[in-house]
């Protein structure tokens, strides 16, 4: 077993490393968990059925696409699932499977495929969520800082 110097720059580089995962994961969950945050709720994604909510999903390997599915399940597991496992430096891709997503987050202005005239402003929750990374990051890093040097106080 190494002792000195270097065993202690090794196990601070591990401890770094496990903390720089853990953000990232807390991090991206949290993005999760905040784009689908209702109006109601105080956030940007407009609900009527919930079925929008219900169709993030969340991969390492691609931008999920969208579905053709008219009724969506709650995915919260699968999404907590993959990015829970996500490994630091892996993309963690979250996109929402029903088809109306794009026009709902970006407004439409016209003619439908069937005929149908809009004016409709978009909710924007996409962008809304990802402009807020940097300080999410921050405020995962502060919070999870904190449970650590909390699990070192004395009594």
């Amino acid at each position: 077993m190494a002792t000195g110097f270097a065993a202690t720059i090794s196990a601070w580089a591990a401890a770094t490393k496990q903390r720089q995962t853990a953000v990232f994961r807390s991090s991206a969950q949290r993005v999760a968990n905040e784009v689908r945050q209702t109006v109601n709720e105080g956030g940007r994604l407009p609900i009527k059925t919930g079925n929008l909510r219900r169709s993030l999903l969340a991969s390492t390997t691609a931008l999920p696409t969208v579905s053709t599915a008219k009724d969506f399940s709650d995915q919260s597991g699968e999404i907590a699932l993959t990015i829970g496992t996500a490994e630091l430096g892996q993309t963690v891709y979250l996109g929402f499977q029903a088809a109306y997503a794009r026009r709902l987050n970006n407004g439409f202005v016209g003619e439908d495929s069937k005929g149908r005239s809009y004016n409709q402003e978009g909710y924007h929750f996409i962008e809304g969520v990802a402009q807020q990374w940097q300080r999410i990051v921050a405020e995962e890093a502060v919070r999870l800082q904190g449970q650590v040097a909390g699990a070192f106080a004395r009594p």
